[in-house]
């Protein structure tokens, strides 16, 4: 096997895995959205504050 190959291989197979990561992550996510039980974000416009004020730190 020569260096070219090897190169080759690996590049490949680098993208392959992070193409499968990433499609899961988005099945995942869309999964999530779809979901009315799960818990909105706290960056979510219409999310509950932590605070009493609603600004920042307690």
């Amino acid at each position: 096997m020569t260096a070219t190959n090897l190169i080759v291989i690996l590049a490949l197979g680098t993208l392959a895995g992070g193409s499968i990561y990433a499609l899961r992550e988005k099945w995942k996510t869309e999964e999530r959205k779809n979901d009315p039980d799960a818990p909105k974000s706290t960056l979510a416009a219409d999310a509950p504050s932590k605070t009493p004020d609603g600004r920042g730190q307690p």
